[in-house]
């Protein structure tokens, strides 16, 4: 099959776009505004985009309480999401009055980062404190610009718990990260496997 999407019309039941680039890792991003109050929520468009420096990003669809306290601070936490707090990150994805922590909500721990006053959950197995770089709006083809915000960050400190380290290395199998698949699917990435890029 092939579909344009400017009409979108695929003749399937649900929009495919999401399951296709797939799976999305999550970033669960924690933020303070400047009343101090705490914000935690779920990102499925997150990703590393750059190794030196190291630079992060999240896209939100429309103006969230995480871009409006980002833009206010100038700081964001992003927490490992892993299978064994999946429960507790699906609930941090409620749309909760401006101001209502999502920490309280999902029953998890705020800590106050290092380098930033941002929160991260510390039940995760590992955490970035990170700092703005830039915040936008993307264009469309036509020139204008859409309604998600792209926040990108600096990371300038990383936490991991020891138990999620063995034989030197951030454990996968262990630590089990959570991505988002299409519709309502996530997946458990802790099955592993190694593949070394080939030499001529």
């Amino acid at each position: 099959m092939f579909y344009e999407t400017s009409t979108n019309i695929h003749g399937l039941a649900h929009d495919p776009f999401k399951a296709i680039v797939s799976p999305r890792p999550i970033g669960w991003i924690g933020s303070r505004a400047e009343d101090g109050s705490y914000n935690l929520a779920p990102y499925s468009f997150f990703n590393a985009i750059s190794d030196t420096p190291k630079l992060v990003m999240f896209s939100s669809s429309g103006k969230k309480d995480s871009v409006s306290n980002i833009e206010e601070t100038g700081e964001f936490t992003a927490s490992f999401a892993s299978r064994d707090l999946a429960e507790q990150m699906n609930m941090t994805s409620i749309a909760a009055p401006r101001g209502e922590s999502e920490f309280e909500i999902a029953g998890l721990t705020p800590v106050v980062g290092n380098l930033v006053a941002a929160p991260f959950v510390a039940e995760a197995y590992a955490a970035l404190e990170c700092k703005v770089t830039q915040i936008f709006q993307p264009k469309t083809l036509t020139g204008d610009y859409s309604d998600n915000h792209m926040v990108i960050g600096q990371v300038v400190g990383i936490h991991i718990r020891e138990e999620g380290i063995r034989g030197g290395r951030f454990d996968m199998g262990k630590v089990r990260p959570i991505a988002r698949l299409g519709y309502m699917d996530y997946c458990d990435a802790g099955d592993v496997f190694e593949m070394f890029r080939p030499r001529r």
